[in-house]
Formats: structure tokens, C-alpha cells, sequence
């Protein structure tokens, strides 16, 4: 297929989910700014290493607890989610094999997510610490170990390595379409092989989850300009 014919298809396409589409670059600046907001929280504020200190920080202070139990990043992936939709949009008649499988791993993985992090919970067991008798603090903190036990958990894992086989599904087909550049492509491939690491791996994971915030970032911006401009071509 020549690269005109791809275009004036992926206009079509463009029409008819108009309002997806620039959802899903504007979600794609967003999460770039969550991004920043993200960084800036840990680096001032660095989240507790106990139970104890969880619940003392969401006593104190609730707004920067429930930030440092991952409330925003619930928000970054919803974002990324609506990313994804509007890269399927533009990437559907590359491969829509490819797409639906890049969505239903999307789709898994971000429903793995969301019943991993328990920041309302904590919040409830905090607040119920302090009036607590020496037993019942006793059966508080043991189920805040395991609230946040299961926040990086299982479910973590999974939406971690299904979020890696989205991006690099999608990824792979902007090589085949004449929409995106390679650049973006290749952004979003090095964005994808540092998520091999989940982050709840100790250090390495770290490491691996901090140093795939760039390629993200630049991947982001890059579809968000194209898709905004595609958007304004219809």
C-alpha cells in the first residue's frame, strides 16, 4: 500500500472517530505533564517505607498519602488507555489483527491495575489507627502489610508486562504505516523494552521503570503532534 493511500485511509478512519482521536493526543500531553508532577512528588516527598509510616502520612497529611499510594498514576494509565485507543484509530488498517490483540492486552492490563493499588483503603485504615486499642492496631498494620502487599503484587506484574506487549504491538505497526515516523516508532519500542522490568523489582526495576519516563515522553509527544495534525487535516 503507497504511503498516499495510507493517508487519505487513515483520513477516513480519522472522520469517523474524530473526537477519540483528539482525546487521545491531548491524553498523550496530559500524561507527559502527570509525568513531571509525578517526579516532583517523589524527588520532595518520597513515599514511606512502612505501614506505619503510610498511615501516619495519610493522618497528617491525606492529599500527599493518597498521592504516595499511586493515585495519579491510576490517572496516567487512564490516559495512556485513551492513547492507545486513538493509536489503534490511526494504526486499524495497518493490521487490525494487531490492534485488536494490542487492545485486549491493553484492556487486561489496565483492568489488572486498577485492582491493584489501594490508596482509599489505606485511607480508611489510618484513620482508624490512631483510636485503635493496642490489638487492633496490632490487626491494622497487618492488613495494611497486605494492602500494600497486593498493591505491587500480582495484578501489578500483569499489567506491567501486558502494558509492554500493547506498546510494542503498536510500536511495531507505526513501522508499516506512513502516518507516524520511525522516530516515534523507535521511541515507543525503547519505551516498551524498559518496561521488561516491572518496577516492584527491587532496584533493577526501578532503575528500568525510571529510565523508560523519557522514551515515553518523547513517544507521547511525537503521536500527540501527529495525531493533532491528522485531526486538523479532516
Amino acid at each position: 500500500m503507497t504511503a498516499v493511500v495510507d493517508k487519505r485511509i487513515v483520513q477516513d478512519d480519522v472522520r469517523q472517530w474524530h473526537g477519540l482521536v483528539v482525546t487521545g493526543a491531548w491524553a498523550a500531553l496530559a500524561s507527559v505533564a502527570l509525568i513531571v508532577v509525578q517526579i516532583v512528588i517523589y524527588v520532595l516527598w518520597p513515599p514511606p517505607e512502612t505501614t506505619l509510616g503510610f498511615f501516619e502520612l495519610l493522618v497528617d497529611a491525606p492529599v500527599l498519602g493518597l498521592l504516595s499510594l499511586d493515585a495519579l498514576y491510576i490517572v496516567s494509565n487512564l490516559l495512556a488507555f485513551l492513547i492507545y485507543l486513538a493509536l489503534a484509530v490511526a494504526l486499524w488498517r495497518v493490521s487490525r489483527s494487531a490492534v485488536v490483540v494490542a487492545l485486549a492486552f491493553g484492556t487486561l492490563g489496565m483492568a489488572a491495575y486498577m485492582a491493584s493499588p489501594r490508596p482509599v483503603e489505606m485511607l480508611s485504615l489510618a484513620q482508624a489507627y490512631p483510636s485503635a486499642g493496642p490489638a487492633e492496631r496490632v490487626a491494622l498494620l497487618a492488613t495494611g502489610d497486605g494492602m500494600v502487599a497486593t498493591w505491587m503484587g500480582t495484578a501489578f506484574d500483569v499489567y506491567y508486562l501486558f502494558n509492554l506487549v500493547t506498546l510494542l504491538v503498536l510500536a511495531v505497526l507505526m513501522y508499516r504505516s506512513a502516518v507516524f515516523t520511525r522516530a516515534t516508532a523507535v521511541w515507543g519500542l525503547v519505551a516498551a523494552a524498559l518496561m521488561a522490568v516491572p518496577s516492584n523489582v527491587g532496584v533493577v526495576g526501578l532503575v528500568f521503570a525510571l529510565a523508560s519516563l523519557v522514551p515515553w515522553a518523547v513517544f507521547a509527544v511525537l503521536v500527540a503532534r501527529r495525531l493533532l495534525r491528522i485531526a486538523a487535516e479532516r
